[in-house]
């Protein structure tokens, strides 16, 4: 039988969504089990609820190796940057400035923009240098002084799939004085990650890209050092030590990260979001990882000879699992993409760049399509 969109064999897009075997039984099945949940006349519906969020969160502390209670849920990575931005002392803060890269995720951007003037800081946006697809490491360390309060990185970028020098750029930030953060969320599940190897002061990451989870089910860590210091803002029953504290003029931070919880929290995506955690953690170390350089190099070889230019980095430990190129004059990336559609195989565009980004499901066959698809085209 021919490979189609049924198989997956010609998906691209784990920069968007991840997928893996079996998603839509597993990920129904998930949901209509807290459907029977909340639809059962008892009082079982909250600490069913509440257990299933628990095993999302520990899932999460193991991709990550993060320390216990130093982690906690998040609508998306936007919320969850809100959440510790928002919760930081003026010190960090207030006449001093924030340091994030041109290359950002553009939400996080957007939001630490309209926030500047209320808490008093400056952001500083490190530029990509004239015909570059990436802020170099280097940049980014030469605008980043003392007066740095907060710097936010970004480990692999949407748009060229660079990959950043985590360690450096973190030990860096320790001698500036600054607090460092990091959006994981293009880079954790397909590349090893290990907290304790480049401790940034938080994170925040999705579940919908290589983990292949569902949308609205990010998450937050921050680190045991930086966690009583907090005072979230956004605060609600969720935050305290104990949610069943109701004096009104009696509200005390929970001394982990649940601080950073605020009102009645959502347990369905966490839910449907936990087949595809489990799934990621039975798989055997690396091999991920190795599907998936496996059919970048295909695609690269295939892509040069039909004369696409690369716009991510040559080198794999200097990218993360996509790869993107320059599509070609005469040829408008968006018309590619429907293309390729048309012929069951996902991929997408970020104005001039097509982003491919082959995962567990995708297949060398595919590979292979993509590529007499696209020379047919070009």
């Amino acid at each position: 039988m021919d490979e189609s969109a049924e198989d997956g064999s010609g998906y691209f897009l784990y920069h968007s969504i991840g997928m893996f075997p079996g998603k839509a039984r597993q990920v129904a099945g998930a949901v209509a089990a807290v459907a029977q949940i909340w639809g059962a006349p008892d009082d079982a519906q909250w600490p069913r609820s509440l257990e299933i969020r628990a095993r999302f969160l520990e899932r999460w502390r193991e991709v990550i190796h993060a320390p216990a209670g130093t982690l906690t849920a998040a609508e998306n990575v936007t919320t969850a940057l809100y959440s510790v931005v928002g919760a930081l002392p003026d010190r960090h803060l207030k006449g001093r400035c924030v340091l994030i890269a041109a290359d950002c995720f553009p939400s996080l951007h957007f939001l630490l923009s309209g926030m500047a003037e209320r808490r008093g800081f400056t952001l500083r946006t490190v530029p990509r240098r004239a015909g570059e697809n990436w802020v170099r490491d280097e940049d980014f360390i030469a605008a980043w002084g003392p007066d740095v309060g907060v710097a936010l990185l970004t480990w692999v970028t949407s748009t060229s799939s660079h990959r950043c020098d985590l360690r450096a750029l973190v030990e860096h930030g320790r001698k500036m004085g600054t607090l460092v953060g990091a959006d994981i969320t293009q880079g954790v599940g397909i590349l090893p990650f290990d907290l304790a190897a480049s401790p940034p002061d938080f994170i925040v990451a999705s579940t919908l890209k290589w983990l292949c989870g569902v949308a609205g089910a990010g998450i937050l860590h921050v680190s045991d050092s930086l966690l009583p210091e907090c005072r979230p803002e956004l605060r609600g029953w969720f935050s305290q030590e104990n949610p069943f504290a109701w004096e009104l003029d009696g509200f005390d931070y929970a001394r982990d990260a649940r601080r950073f919880d605020h009102g009645t929290p959502s347990i369905f995506a966490a839910a449907a979001c936990l087949p595809a955690l489990e799934w990621h953690a039975q798989q055997e170390s690396g091999a991920l990882l190795t599907h998936n350089h496996t059919l970048t190099r295909a695609l690269i070889e295939g892509c040069r000879k039909l004369g696409l230019e690369l716009v991510s980095p040559g080198e794999e430990h200097r990218r993360g699992g996509s790869v993107m190129f320059r599509s070609p004059a005469g040829a408008p990336a968006p018309a590619l993409v429907q293309a390729l559609r048309e012929r069951d195989i996902f991929v997408d565009c970020r104005g001039s760049t097509l982003r491919f980004s082959p995962g567990n499901v995708t297949t060398a066959g595919g590979i292979e399509r993509l590529l007499a698809a696209l020379h047919a085209m070009v």
